[in-house]
């Protein structure tokens, strides 16, 4: 599972599996396994915007950090989405 970052946001590893490339960019965030399954799940727009379509075990405050660190960092972790996938932003 490609991990954006080696380090954990709010508990969380931000990544992505080798199934997700066929769609727009995402990032998974799971404390534990890195797989689809229990995860969140955040699809991330051109302008660093996310939409959560998958909540997990996220709480309220973890979402709105995770959210905030994605639009922070959401051009560097397209690079790593991008050496794998052809896929662009959600809504593009």
């Amino acid at each position: 599972m490609p991990k954006y970052f080696n380090f954990k946001v709010c508990g969380y590893y931000l990544y992505f599996t080798s199934h997700c490339v066929i769609e727009c960019m995402h990032v998974h965030a799971s404390d534990s396994k890195l797989t689809e399954r229990g995860s969140a799940k955040f699809f991330v727009k051109g302008n660093g915007d996310t939409v959560l379509q998958e909540r997990g075990t996220l709480n309220d405050r973890e979402v709105l950090k995770i959210q905030a660190f994605i639009k922070e960092n959401y051009r560097d972790m397209y690079k790593t989405w991008a050496a794998k996938s052809d896929k662009g932003f959600y809504g593009m």
